[in-house]
């Protein structure tokens, strides 16, 4: 029973968690990685303004925590299944993230820029070390460098200085014309050359590589505390726990909603960029508890059923996100780059969702794994050498 209601809480949240990436996401696909933060290139009308506004604050950077979080949860749940099966359990975790960064890579190079994997896959290895550390010992190190770079955030410098607009803006507007009316290959070629990049010709080499070892300790609270809820068995009870949820809930949404809207309000102040990495973070909790409440009365919310089997199918649904999204606002498709608007963007990422959830459902009924899910697994478990070594023993007799 107990192991029943946590898988399905657990996936539950995982789909939750990529809907909202995709509509984060969206404003990527409409207008680029450094379009979406300088959106007044594109004379929004009033209503996309609204919408972009609601977009910052409830819904980018407060999705992508949740799915990290998750990551985290589901090393320390693999980790313990592993055991069972007396199995070397870092070697099979150490492949199942090499084949995550040669998805990522392979994502990032062929299809589109805002990949996650590669840096999930990287940053798994780096979390083998806390596999086997105990609850505590993991709290302590996620609590730790939260404060550490939340603080830390309070008293950075901004990303690119101000005389740096006439060239963002340029880098933007090119970014459009390629991305609305080239080729694949135009497409492809611009997007890897990071020469022009507005970052990389800000940071230099030495920059550049300091934020490669800086990311990883920004972004590793959230798969420590995720470690951290798994050791402590959170979710198997969402009843008895039910308390718990509601308290995080009360507490933590609307405290992560005051920190975004007011880092959303002061974007020219450094301190604004502190109360948004933590904001967002907090609302990851209070997004979190929410669906865990939700499941406390599962027969009310028949929703949930559709986000488990999303949730399944993660891998899979993920990368059909960037494959459906770039053939609709890329040259070589639609060509809607820049022209859609917000809040189309917000409505077209329902209905793509919508049908994920669809096709989803009904792909789970036939199937245990999703396409990329079954290659993931066979290259952590090297099935394809036991399936060789059964078809040799039956040759053999």
């Amino acid at each position: 029973m107990n192991k029943h209601t946590r898988i399905h809480t657990v996936d539950g949240i995982r789909g939750f968690s990529l809907f909202g990436i995709l509509l984060a996401n969206m404003l990527i696909f409409q207008y680029g990685l450094w379009g979406k933060d300088e959106i007044h290139l594109f004379e929004l009308p009033a209503i996309d303004q609204y919408t972009y506004g609601f977009t910052k604050i409830f819904i980018e950077g407060s999705f992508m925590p949740i799915f990290t979080f998750l990551f985290g949860y589901s090393m320390v749940m693999m980790k313990n299944s592993l055991e069972k099966k007396n199995v070397r359990v870092k070697w099979h975790l150490f492949r199942r993230m090499i084949m995550l960064i040669i998805i990522g890579l392979l994502h990032s190079i062929y299809l589109w820029e805002g990949d996650i994997l590669l840096l999930y896959g990287a940053m798994g290895i780096l979390l083998l070390m806390f596999v086997n550390r105990k609850p505590k010992t993991i709290l302590i190190w996620g609590v730790s460098l939260f404060l550490l770079f939340g603080i830390g955030s309070f008293f950075g410098e901004e990303e690119l200085q101000q005389t740096d607009a006439d060239y963002i803006q340029g880098y933007v507007e090119k970014t459009t014309e390629i991305y609305r009316s080239g080729t694949y290959v135009e497409i492809k070629e611009f997007r890897n050359n990071g020469e022009e990049d507005p970052m990389t010709k800000e940071l230099g080499e030495s920059g550049a590589v300091l934020l490669v070892f800086l990311v990883p300790l920004v972004i590793a609270p959230m798969f420590l505390f995720g470690m951290y809820a798994a050791k402590r068995k959170m979710f198997f009870r969402p009843y008895k726990e039910k308390q718990f949820y509601w308290i995080g809930f009360t507490l933590c949404l609307p405290v992560g909603l005051l920190l975004n809207v007011i880092g959303y309000f002061f974007t020219e102040s450094n301190w604004a960029i502190g109360l948004v990495m933590i904001g967002e973070m907090i609302l990851a909790f209070g997004y979190i508890f929410l669906i865990a409440l939700m499941y406390c009365h599962r027969s009310k919310f028949r929703i949930l059923t559709y986000l488990e089997n999303i949730g399944k199918l993660s891998l899979t649904n993920y990368i059909m996100q960037t494959v459906i999204c770039t053939t609709i606002f890329y040259g070589y498709g639609f060509a809607l780059f820049g022209r859609a608007g917000v809040t189309d963007g917000i409505l077209l990422g329902i209905v793509i969702f919508a049908l994920q959830m669809y096709f989803s459902t009904l792909y789970v009924n036939y199937f245990r794994y999703g396409p990329l899910e079954k290659i993931t697994r066979i290259v952590t478990y090297l099935s394809f050498l036991k399936f060789n070594k059964k078809r040799t023993k039956e040759k053999v007799a």
